[in-house]
């Protein structure tokens, strides 16, 4: 007689699944985007994505203090600057709000996090686009590789241990891989957004930066020229390996959830850490169907990040990071 093969025996009670689960997530894993605005007195609320706020520098700290309790893995720093102009200066400047913050995160956590920071020029520039523009108004793809490279050291002198090249430009892992071995921080991380899409899943994320895009005439409204057309997945791959032959000592995927295909394909292949981004419009997605009462918040917020990880993320930037953390440890 030929037994029966009965899977939901492996189902049958909390126990039994917790102990057979093929996939799980650690705090350790999580890493929480944040954001830190000049001249503001107190954090600001930002509209579309509820539970998120524009941070003070005092109140980067405390919220700082808070993730780095949690047991989470790491922070990813945004700053939002008074001023722009078109070669987004403040982005190197030392006294920049996102250098300041960064020094003021690195003393409050010391080793407790790995302090991140987001290098592009995009929250710097009075057009909004993550490079400088050519007098026809593109981006100038080798003129914000020498931008990118003064930005680079200014962020590794106040302390950041890992460098998020987010601006899509060709060449820019080995411009700033280069820029910083010959400034002496050869121990500062590079982390490639490799595979990052042109998405509009990014649109609130654009009202936590003050976004200028579009705010130029002379300038293009969208960022299609650089970042990744939708469509293509073989193409992911390719400029992950491209990042990776550069010196990219980890790779991400950018937005999550709709791009899981390309995250396996590059979760197969790299020798590197794979991370993943699960962005703004993720996030208020979620929260808006919950604050509606059609979906259970908790369980949705679990299952999507999960569901990153199985895809072959060993780490995930997310806005639920924290509160995720304390329902997992």
């Amino acid at each position: 007689m030929i037994p029966t093969v009965r899977p939901r025996r492996r189902r049958t009670t909390p126990a039994m699944r917790r102990l057979t689960a093929e996939t799980r997530l650690h705090p350790a894993e999580l890493i929480l985007p944040m954001f830190v605005r000049e001249g503001l007195s107190e954090p600001r609320g930002i509209a579309s994505m509820p539970g998120v706020r524009q941070h003070t520098l005092d109140s980067l700290r405390r919220a700082a203090v808070d993730a780095a309790a949690a047991g989470i893995g790491g922070v990813m720093l945004f700053g939002i600057p008074e001023r722009r102009d078109a070669d987004g200066s403040a982005g190197d400047d030392p006294e920049g709000i996102l250098n300041v913050a960064t020094r003021a995160v690195v003393a409050e956590v010391g080793d407790a996090l790995v302090v991140q920071t987001d290098l592009c020029l995009d929250e710097f520039t009075d057009h909004g686009h993550c490079g400088v523009l050519s007098p026809t108004g593109a981006v100038d793809n080798d003129a914000t590789l020498e931008r990118y490279r003064a930005v680079a050291v200014a962020q590794a002198e106040a302390g950041s241990a890992l460098l998020g090249l987010s601006g899509m430009m060709d060449g820019q892992v080995a411009a700033v891989r280069d820029a910083l071995d010959a400034a002496g921080h050869q121990d500062t991380g590079v982390l490639a957004y490799s595979a990052k899409y042109a998405s509009a899943f990014y649109g609130p994320f654009r009202e936590a930066v003050d976004s200028q895009l579009g705010a130029d005439p002379a300038a293009s409204g969208d960022r299609r020229s650089y970042q990744q057309d939708p469509a293509n997945r073989r193409e992911g791959l390719r400029e992950t390996e491209l990042d990776l032959a550069e010196g990219a000592d980890i790779v991400m995927v950018k937005p999550a959830g709709s791009y899981l295909d390309v995250l396996a394909d590059v979760a197969a292949t790299s020798p590197v850490p794979v991370w993943a981004y699960q962005v703004s419009g993720e996030a208020a997605m979620i929260e808006a169907a919950a604050t509606n009462g059609w979906i259970d918040r908790r369980r949705v917020i679990e299952e999507s990040v999960l569901g990153i990880k199985r895809a072959g993320a060993d780490a995930i930037l997310s806005y639920f990071a924290v509160e995720l953390a304390g329902w997992i440890r």
